[in-house]
Order: structure tokens, then sequence, then C-alpha cells
């Protein structure tokens, strides 16, 4: 995977805690600074944390799966975006809840993360990706815009968390879609 390609992966995978982020801004109405370093940290580092478990996965069943690996990659990412965009037309949604308490943040960051978990497993089985450089864009760019996220629910409420998680969403079917094109030779970048 290239710079860009990380890149589009990591915001895709961060769009959930994100629209999580927005939901608690909105609970919270006056946030401080520590309200958005926690909702990054938690998210930031759970979104890092579960694509290295999901990759020791792959990487210890690649002798198993080589053969249709690019399969695996297309289907996982493409049943994790269209989760993202049936979840943006989720009338229900999240409930807002202002609490920051360890057992709360802990709930919401696994939650959040379970789809990183399915994307650490590609990498386990794409052996091009540069592991380290992933999931630091992972964690960083969720840290980022988890904490840009609950400045946002504050100013603005749950406004973009449709728009959030239907991009999310979008750009996970699409990677999964190149890399799938790619490997069958009908897509050369």
């Amino acid at each position: 995977m290239q710079l860009g390609e990380l890149i589009m992966l990591a915001i895709g995978l961060a769009m959930d805690a994100f629209a999580v982020s927005v939901c608690k801004g909105l609970a919270c109405g006056k946030v401080q600074a520590k309200h958005l370093g926690l909702c990054g940290l938690w998210f930031g580092g759970f979104q890092a944390l579960m694509p290295f478990i999901g990759y020791l996965l792959g990487a210890a069943f690649i002798t198993y799966i080589s053969a249709f690996d690019h399969w695996i990659a297309f289907v996982l990412l493409a049943v994790i975006g269209i989760s993202m965009i049936r979840e943006a037309f989720d009338k229900d949604g999240e409930q807002a809840d202002a609490s920051f308490a360890i057992r709360t943040m802990l709930l919401m960051a696994v939650a959040t993360s379970i789809d990183a978990l399915a994307v650490g497993i590609t990498f386990g089985v794409l052996p091009e990706v540069n592991l380290p450089l992933a999931l630091s864009l992972i964690g960083g760019i969720t840290f980022l815009l988890s904490a840009v996220g609950v400045k946002i629910g504050s100013i603005f409420g749950a406004r973009y968390r449709f728009a959030a998680e239907l991009l999310g969403g979008i750009l996970l079917i699409f990677l999964g879609a190149k890399i799938l094109l790619e490997h069958l030779g009908v897509l050369v970048l």
C-alpha cells in the first residue's frame, strides 16, 4: 500500500471514532482540552492497537490463505464499509453520553476499533504494507479526528455524524476494490 492509500484507510477507519467523538462533544456542551485529549488517546490508541492484533492473526495464517488473500482484503473492507454506510442511515444512532469514565471510554474505544482489527488481518496477508507507518497513521489520524470531533460536537452538534460515517464507508469499499482489481491485473497504478 502506498502512502496515499494508507492515509485514506486511516481516515476511513477514524470516521466511527469521529462520529462518536462528535456525540461526546454534543453531550458535554462545554469541553475542555482534557476531553479532546482523552477521546484522542482512547480512540487513537485502540485504532492503532487493533490492526496490530489483526496483523498478528493474519500473518499466522498466511500460508493457508495466500492464494486468495486479495479476496479476503476485498471482502473484509467491503463488509466494514457497507456496515459503516448502513450505520450512517440508522435513525437511532449513538446515544450522547457525556461520561469520560474508564469503563465508558474503554467500551467505546473497543466498539469503534473492531473494524480496525479486521483491517489488520488484511495487513497480515498483504506483504507490501509498511506496518509501523500504517499503525502510526491510523492511530495519529484517529487521535486528531477524535479530538476535533469533540470540539465540533460541542459547537455544531451531531450534524456531521451522517457524512462522516458515509464517507468512511465509501473510502473502505474503494480501497478493498482497488486491492482486488490490482491483484487481478485489471487496475495498474
